[in-house]
């Protein structure tokens, strides 16, 4: 079982990558521990800043360094960064075409205990909603490490969202097939497509394993893109089926499952089923706990996907 969550290869890919370039910043808003960032700024002190509990000054001031040539990542929780700071998202950095990576720690229901105040179910709504902001969620630590390494080689704006918690890999060292702004297709099918993103990747997979066992030949996509959103891919997979279900940690509204129903809608009209957090404040719980009641597991997503194909 994997043990290291995707917040730290963060913090272990921005640690190889500054000892060759020093113009990688890291700042904080009082998270480093959330972040899982100590290491990195108790290293490189002079390659850190700590903005305390003020994510709005976070946002302009890493918008300010770029425009200085640095390479600024900046870490919150992605229940404060997506939208205590939207407005400097937005103008800072959007608007004004600075590089800067927002990082949206404890991402989606990873707070579970803590509640509606500290769940981000809208950020991937809002942040796609900017013009010039990507919008990315890695799907485990391998995967993740790809982004990183790809994101420190350009300089625009994008916002990461990552969990709290450890997920099970998807991929290995040595086979996780990766292009910038491309899904993977983790598997190839002929009846339904499942898309993920995130955390929800995993368990569509699973999904996947056990509609096989039923007859049910699943395409699986893992839409790590979900701004820029690869419609080719989409299209592709929807075109050789005859549902597709989406899977998200997300409210139900302008999300991965909106996006996807926008694009198979207009160029190759399939029945799409929207897997997604309520539109109301969720149960209280850890993250696995949340996802089981609202069926966003293997054993749901796969209900939902024969469901589909019978309608």
């Amino acid at each position: 079982m994997n043990k290291i969550a995707n917040r730290q290869v963060i913090c272990e890919t921005l640690m190889e990558q500054v000892k060759e370039d020093k113009s990688i910043v890291a700042l904080c808003s009082d998270s480093r521990g959330s972040a899982s960032m100590t290491p990195f700024l108790n290293a490189y002190p002079e390659n850190s800043v700590e903005i305390g509990i003020a994510e709005q000054n976070l946002v302009s001031i890493s918008a300010g360094m770029a425009k200085c040539g640095k390479k600024p990542f900046c870490f919150s929780p992605a229940s404060f960064i997506s939208t205590r700071s939207y407005e400097q998202a937005k103008v800072d950095v959007a608007y004004s075409n600075t590089n800067v990576k927002l990082v949206g720690i404890s991402g989606g229901i990873s707070y579970g205990e803590l509640g509606m105040s500290h769940h981000s179910a809208q950020d991937i709504a809002a942040m796609s909603a900017i013009p010039n902001m990507r919008v990315y969620l890695p799907s485990d630590r391998f995967q993740t490490k790809h982004l990183i390494e790809a994101l420190l080689k350009d300089e625009k704006p994008a916002y990461i969202r990552t969990g709290r918690n450890p997920v099970e890999d998807i991929y290995s060292e040595d086979n996780c097939p990766f292009e910038m702004d491309k899904a993977t297709v983790i598997k190839e099918g002929t009846d339904v497509v499942l898309i993920g993103c995130g955390e929800m990747v995993r368990p569509c997979v699973e999904a996947a394993e056990i509609l096989e066992k039923e007859g049910i030949s699943a395409t699986v996509l893992d839409m790590y893109c979900v701004k820029p959103l690869d419609t080719e891919a989409i299209i592709k997979a929807a075109t050789n089926a005859k549902a597709v279900v989406t899977a998200e940690e997300h409210a139900p509204f302008g999300g991965l499952g909106s996006m996807v129903a926008q694009v198979v809608g207009a160029e190759c009209p399939r029945k799409v089923l929207n897997m997604a957090l309520p539109d109301a404040p969720v149960i209280t719980g850890t993250s696995q706990e949340v996802f089981d009641y609202y069926g966003l597991n293997a054993q749901g997503i796969a209900k939902k996907a024969a469901e589909a194909l019978k309608g």
